[in-house]
C-alpha cells in the first residue's frame, strides 16, 4: 500500500491506543473500518488522505450497503472517518474533513427486548446447585442487578465490589466511571460466588470473575454460559447479556419515570441513547391501557349487526 496512506493511518490508531482516549473495542473497530477506506483509497489511486472526497466517500459506503453492512456500521465508520481527519488537519496531512458532508445513513429503529418482571424472576430463581451454577447465578443476577454491558462485567475486579454498601465500581464506555448499587439478591449471589473463586483463582488474579483456569472470564465464555443456562432450564428465550440490562432499564423506568437517573445509572453520554426505554415504556402502558381501560375494551367489541 502507498505509505502516505498507510503511515498516517498507523500514527493514528498508535496515538489512540497510546491515550487511552477510546476504549480498546473502539480503537479495533476504528481500525477496521478506516482499512477497509484505505483499501478503497488504493484501489482509486489515491496517493493522499488530502485527495478523498465526499463523493468518493458516499461511493465506498454505498459499496459497503451493498455489500450487506448494516446502517449502525456505516455510522460507526463515518464516526471514525471524521476522528482520523481531525486528526490529520491537526498535523496539517489534510486541508478538508469529507466526512463532514456525509450524512450517516438511516436505519430501522429496533427497540430492544426484554423479559417482563414475572419472567426475569423465574428466569433468577432457579438454583445453583454446581460451582459452575454458582458463577452462572452470580452473573445472572448482577447483570440484571446493575444493568452492567459485557465489557463492564467482565473487567470487574474483586476490588471494585463493596458488599458492605452494595455497590460496585464499573468502568464504562469512553473511560467513564461511575459507581452503581447492588441488589441483596445479587450480593448473596456473589458472596456464594466468592467461596467458588477462592478455590478457583491463581494467585494474584484480580478479576471478579474466572474460570476454573484460574483466569479472568472472557467475553465469548459468558455469552456461551448465559446460552447453556437458558437451554438447560428451560427458559424458552435466547439469553444474553443485554437482555439483563435492557430488561433492568425498562423496569426502573417503568417504576420510577425518571429519565436522567436512568441515565447515570446506564453510564450513558447523552439522554437521547436513554430515550429508548421510553418507548418501552409507553408499550407496556398501551398493554396496560388496553386490558385495563372500559373504553379500550368496549372499541375493540365488534359491532352488533342492525345497531348503528
Amino acid at each position: 500500500m502507498n505509505p502516505k496512506l498507510a503511515d498516517p493511518l498507523k500514527g493514528f490508531l498508535s496515538e489512540l491506543t497510546r491515550s487511552g482516549k477510546r476504549a480498546r473495542t473502539t480503537v479495533s473497530t476504528y481500525r477496521q473500518s478506516l482499512e477497509s477506506l484505505s483499501d478503497f483509497a488504493d484501489e482509486k489511486g489515491l496517493w493522499d488522505w488530502n485527495a478523498l472526497d465526499p463523493e468518493l466517500l458516499r461511493h465506498w459506503l454505498a459499496g459497503r450497503s451493498r455489500a450487506g453492512i448494516g446502517a449502525r456500521t456505516l455510522a460507526r465508520d463515518l464516526s471514525a472517518i471524521r476522528s482520523f481527519y481531525r486528526h490529520l488537519l491537526a498535523r496539517g496531512s489534510a486541508t478538508h474533513n469529507p466526512a463532514t458532508l456525509v450524512r450517516p445513513p438511516k436505519g430501522a429503529r429496533h427497540l430492544p427486548k426484554t423479559l417482563d418482571v414475572d419472567r426475569m424472576g423465574e428466569t433468577l430463581d432457579h438454583p445453583a446447585r454446581t460451582p459452575d451454577g454458582v458463577l452462572d447465578r452470580a452473573i445472572l443476577e448482577l447483570l440484571y442487578s446493575s444493568a452492567l454491558r459485557l465489557a463492564e462485567l467482565v473487567a470487574l475486579d474483586e476490588c471494585d465490589l463493596d458488599c458492605d454498601a452494595g455497590l460496585v465500581r464499573v468502568l464504562g464506555k469512553g473511560s467513564r466511571e461511575r459507581i452503581v448499587p447492588v441488589g441483596a439478591p445479587a450480593l448473596a449471589a456473589l458472596c456464594a460466588w466468592q467461596n467458588v473463586r477462592t478455590a478457583w483463582a491463581i494467585p494474584g488474579e484480580p478479576a471478579l470473575f474466572v474460570t476454573r483456569r484460574g483466569k479472568r472470564i472472557a467475553h465469548r465464555t459468558v455469552q456461551a454460559r448465559l446460552s447453556r443456562f437458558g437451554v438447560r432450564e428451560g427458559v424458552g428465550v435466547h439469553l444474553h447479556p443485554h437482555l439483563f440490562r435492557h430488561s433492568c432499564a425498562s423496569h426502573l423506568l417503568e417504576s420510577s419515570g425518571d429519565l436522567r437517573g436512568l441515565q447515570e445509572f446506564l453510564g450513558h453520554q447523552h439522554l437521547a441513547t436513554t430515550q429508548v426505554y421510553t418507548h418501552l415504556d409507553f408499550q407496556h402502558l398501551a398493554k396496560v391501557y388496553d386490558r385495563a381501560h372500559p373504553r379500550a375494551r368496549r372499541m375493540r367489541q365488534p359491532a352488533l349487526k342492525g345497531t348503528r
